[in-house]
């Protein structure tokens, strides 16, 4: 196969973001992980004026948070699991993230359809006092999942921004969702949020912190990786290029997620912290399942006590997801068991809605950063965080902060929490607060009709208003970034495999957001994978594009695209060409493999 690391490792210059390191390889603090929780860090400690470096052996938000259900939810089962501070906090962040990001977090209506009224009310409190499934797993009856709902709602009184539950009989809930279970007895509604597009989200929060560190105190750079310590520093390299450099910090902070035990051996230090469980997803095309959700989640419990939800998306249905015990030193993929699981899911809702493997246009898995939790059941296992501080083995007296746990809905909270102590051990204090910190394209951005109407009347420019408007809705008002940059080009036009994109835009992206291979592009700049939409003529033609943008020559290219086609059918069951040779695990697998240098 072709290591596309190798092949540019010779010729690649180094990248201006590596640069800025190189030219001061110092910073009160070096975040290691860009994941939601790393970027949200990043930010956090830029708007502090803290001098921090981030650092991501991927791309940002490649790893564990790109496997996420898409939502931004309090988790009304962890009440079961008795973590009330958790869900309080969670609820409290949906509405905060429903303000500060109405670009990506829209409220999503959740429906849980139940076939029972008191099955489940014996076993939930020793499920609560022991974390354990007493007897075979059973679906939860109305009485419960009303108890559950209503303290659910509780934690939403200060500043609730969403409807509370209602309850629905038989002849209602058959009445909106014809095509369920006809031995449905009730349906109970409650809202949580869906971030449409969690990458997207994740670059907005990237990009605010370089903009509060501007003048070089905010650094960030993907595809730099931790690879050893000394008494000089974290030994990070440079992927790309093949440049190795020390960076000196007064404190470490490793968001690794599922791979933090795994960096501090890198490091020099040993931990076991982390025990996480794989999820994963498949992503359909099918209308009839699309219409029968009636605009909003299914989410219930199966049989085996897994959590289930299917969801429309972005145009297609989201069905998801497993909680199976997983080695993070492993690549995460879907099976096909996980798909033939997903299926029975399915039929056991709606089951006379036929699907089958030709509708699935998209997969992905990842590894949740969960605790390490010995015999406790994966659905048992806590959804909370914590921070661990040991010392830095290279000058034995640097301290590292190492996050356990952690999860989407909580991010700021999080990155709060851990700024905090950061700050601490500085020597300062907080200065600024991220509570009613608008993010990104959210800033400004129209939450009504005529607001959205009167948005895109004035920045349409030459663009017509319904390019401006599908613009907005893809970056909020950043997109008038992206207008401006277009009116730059006069030879924009539409990509002729892709027309809702334009030359301009893609060269946007790749000038302004840190790309670096195609698949950035593919799977976390645009959703184009995602939906199924990536045919061999938009790969091609993006490709192209993205190569003369970067100045790739024809072997560089070549071995692009044939990391990416690996990496699509590995991870995401997309099969297309490349025109090369290539075959084994991609090297996107081997970064997953996550492996200490000696």
């Amino acid at each position: 196969m072709t290591d596309i690391n190798t092949e540019t490792s010779n010729t690649a210059a180094v990248r201006s973001d590596v640069q800025a390191i190189l030219d001061r390889p110092t910073a009160q603090v070096l975040v290691i992980g860009g994941g939601i929780n790393g970027v949200g860090t990043f930010r956090d400690l830029a708007l502090q004026g803290v001098d921090v470096i981030l650092v991501e052996r991927s791309d940002f938000i490649s790893g564990a948070s790109a496997a996420s259900s898409h939502m931004i939810h309090g988790g009304v089962r962890y009440l079961e699991n008795g973590e009330f501070r958790l869900v309080r906090e969670s609820v409290q962040e949906r509405n905060r993230l429903l303000r500060l990001a109405p670009h990506y977090v829209k409220p999503l209506p959740t429906t849980i359809p139940i076939f029972s009224t008191f099955s489940g009310i014996l076993s939930a409190p020793l499920r609560l006092l022991t974390h354990k499934q007493a007897g075979k797993p059973k679906e939860r009856g109305a009485l419960l999942i009303k108890l559950g709902l209503t303290g659910y709602d509780s934690f939403s009184r200060d500043g609730g921004t969403v409807p509370r539950h209602e309850f629905k009989g038989h002849k209602k809930s058959m009445a909106k969702f014809p095509k369920l279970r006809d031995s449905v007895k009730y349906t109970a509604r409650y809202y949580d949020a869906a971030v449409e597009n969690p990458e997207r989200l994740a670059l907005d929060i990237v990009g605010d912190g370089r903009v509060a560190g501007s003048g070089g105190k905010a650094r960030s750079v993907n595809y730099v990786e931790a690879i050893g310590s000394s008494a000089e520093g974290v030994v990070l390299r440079d992927t790309v290029s093949g440049t190795e450099f020390t960076v000196k910090a007064d404190v470490i902070v490793n968001t690794s997620g599922p791979w933090t035990d795994l960096t501090n051996i890198a490091l020099g230090k040993s931990t076991s912290f982390m025990g996480g469980t794989k999820g994963s997803h498949i992503v359909l095309n099918n209308q009839e399942l699309h219409d029968a959700c009636a605009g909003g989640e299914i989410f219930f419990e199966n049989n085996d006590g897994r959590i289930v939800l299917i969801y429309p998306l972005n145009g297609r249905v989201l069905v998801g997801t497993t909680d199976i015990e997983a080695d993070p030193s492993e690549p995460s993929v879907t099976t096909e068991e996980e798909v033939d699981y997903f299926f029975e899911l399915v039929s056991h809702v709606f089951p006379t809605i036929a699907v089958d493997r030709s509708q699935i246009v998209y997969r992905y898995s990842g590894i949740r950063p969960l605790p390490k939790h010995d015999d406790t059941a994966p659905g048992f296992v806590s959804r909370d965080y914590r921070i661990e501080q040991t010392v830095f083995a290279g000058d034995k007296k640097t301290p590292v902060l190492s996050l356990v746990g952690g999860k989407w809905t909580t991010w700021r909270a999080l990155a709060e929490h851990l700024t905090n102590e950061t700050l601490g051990l500085l020597g300062t204090t907080r200065t600024t607060s991220t509570e009613n910190l608008q993010i990104g394209g959210g800033v400004g951005f129209p939450t009504t009709t005529s607001a959205t109407e009167a948005w895109v009347a004035e920045h349409s420019g030459a663009l017509s208003k319904a390019r401006t408007a599908q613009l907005l809705k893809r970056y909020g008002t950043k997109a008038a970034e992206v207008i401006a940059y277009i009116a730059e080009h006069s030879d924009d036009a539409a990509l002729v495999s892709l027309p809702e994109y334009s030359t301009a835009e893609i060269d946007f992206l790749v000038n302004t957001e840190y790309v670096v291979h195609l698949t950035d592009v593919v799977l976390r700049r645009t959703i184009v994978a995602f939906t199924g939409g990536l045919t061999q003529p938009v790969f091609d033609e993006l490709a192209g594009l993205i190569g003369s943008h970067l100045s790739w020559s024809a072997e560089q290219l070549a071995a692009e695209k044939t990391l990416a086609v690996e990496t699509l059918d590995f991870f995401h069951g997309l099969v297309l060409e490349a025109g090369t040779a290539g075959g084994g695990i991609p090297e996107a697998a081997q970064q997953e493999s996550f492996t200490p240098a000696k």
